[in-house]
């Protein structure tokens, strides 16, 4: 991709090992790219060590991406807190001197049950991770960028959610619409300084995330797992699940100079099963 050796990438999210976010950074890496490694860190009461990117795996993470020779930090952040976020962004600038490109990945997506069932702290929770928290990086990334006078590029992972509905998700498919939401809206201002916003519109990619979802809806659907998966290739036109190297490499060009009259887009990367 043009243009992207030498930028300066923030993922959040991006603390698992076998994560959409890591591979994300990875492909930015090999493409080049400065790349921030930034997740949770530490559980709390509503987000379990299973759930999150702890200390320990963004620390791996890290380690995986030097070994491809590229420069990379590892900065916990909980994108909750306006005051967490803006100290990833002072630790960014003071490693690399600026940021050029934010991804926002950082998602709640495994409190899954009927929509009857939902706490409000639960439905919370999914908001504020999925869109207070992309919000508030997204705010504090362009203030940084428009600073810098050198354009910049915000992507945020949204996903085929954000476009259809599907049960059992309402708190994380509000979000996500929201997230197109937010990305539309924020073209529209940032544009005049050069920065371009677009959304990522995945269908289900098997991560650690994926498979909670996997067992989730084959029980659900009185399935084994296989005759679930065996479903789901059937109605996708490619004939597969997406895999984290297609959303990174969505993102890759998205943040590329080849995407620079590209602004305000969800771009569905779904094999054809989502169309609209």
């Amino acid at each position: 991709m043009n243009g992207l050796r030498d930028k300066v990438v923030v993922c959040t999210g991006a603390g698992r090992r076998s994560g959409l976010g890591a591979a994300i950074l990875h492909r930015m890496a090999a493409e080049g790219c400065r790349v921030v490694v930034t997740d949770l860190g530490q559980p709390d009461a509503l987000l379990n060590s299973d759930d999150i990117g702890g200390v320990d795996e963004m620390d791996a993470v890290v380690a995986d991406i030097k070994e491809l020779g590229a420069e990379c930090i590892g900065v916990a952040c909980d994108v909750r807190r306006q005051d967490a976020v803006r100290n990833l962004f002072d630790v960014t600038c003071d490693a690399f001197g600026r940021v050029d490109i934010l991804v926002n990945n950082a998602g709640v997506g495994y409190l899954m049950r009927g929509f009857q069932d939902v706490s409000l702290e639960e439905w919370q929770l999914v908001l504020d991770v999925n869109l207070t928290g992309a919000f508030l990086c997204a705010q504090e990334a362009a203030a940084r960028m428009i600073k810098a006078e050198q354009g910049g590029r915000i992507v945020n992972i949204a996903s085929q959610a954000a476009k259809s509905g599907f049960p059992h998700l309402a708190a994380y498919v509000a979000s996500k619409h929201g997230l197109v939401g937010l990305t539309r809206s924020n073209a529209i201002e940032l544009a005049e300084h050069g920065i371009t916003v677009n959304a990522v519109c995945p269908n289900h990619v098997t991560t650690g995330l994926g498979a909670k979802q996997n067992a989730y809806y084959s029980k659900l659907r009185g399935q084994t797992l296989e005759e679930f998966m065996a479903a789901m290739r059937d109605r996708i036109p490619l004939g597969r699940p997406g895999t984290p190297a297609d959303t990174a490499a969505a993102v890759a060009f998205l943040a590329s100079d080849d995407a620079a009259y590209i602004t305000g887009e969800a771009l569905n990367v779904s094999g054809g099963e989502e169309m609209h």
